[in-house]
């Protein structure tokens, strides 16, 4: 048996435990998702933990297919949505202030490489950047991002391929 339907059914039973393992068992991937979408690890780790309550309270609903790390980072991708949504101009303030802090060539060297790249990611179309970030950040497979995203395998192919095209042009503009 699965060992994520076993924990399902044990939690559906009550079992503190079974809770604390399931967290366990995904938090940290659910976390590094919500970091590729968020401004800061704060923010990442409200709507992590929001992400599991949400799962929690629809687990008496809750019909294990196989997917439940999909079904997770569905939940986490509307809720970093939701967040972008209202975030997104306290975001690049946040983000010149940065800069302007920066001290150490290093630092803004790299910083300036980050904020590089995740404008570039933010000028893509979201159907491309969901993928780009599942592929590369998340390091799903494509049969993985296929079944999270309810697309089929070939879209994907072709997501990640244009999504690559518009970021070597958007990096190569900036």
């Amino acid at each position: 048996m699965d060992i994520d339907f076993l924990l399902l059914q044990r939690m559906k039973r009550g079992d503190e435990n079974a809770f604390d393992v399931f967290v366990r068992k995904y938090y940290k991937e659910i976390l590094n998702y919500c970091n590729y979408h968020c401004p800061d690890t704060s923010t990442a780790e409200d709507l992590t933990q929001e992400t599991f309550l949400r799962f929690f309270e629809k687990l008496s609903d809750y019909r294990y297919m196989g997917k439940t790390k999909n079904y997770l980072y569905t939940i986490a991708g509307n809720l970093c949505r939701d967040s972008y949504k209202k975030i997104r101009e306290s975001l690049l303030e946040e983000q010149s202030l940065e800069i302007q802090d920066c001290l150490h060539p290093p630092e803004t060297d790299e910083l300036l490489n980050r904020l590089t790249i995740k404008a570039a990611l933010d000028r893509l179309p979201a159907e491309l950047r969901e993928v780009i970030i599942l592929y590369y950040f998340q390091e799903l497979k494509l049969t993985e991002i296929s079944s999270t995203l309810q697309i089929g395998l070939p879209l994907v192919k072709y997501r990640v391929k244009q999504a690559k095209t518009h970021l070597e042009r958007l990096l190569r503009e900036e």
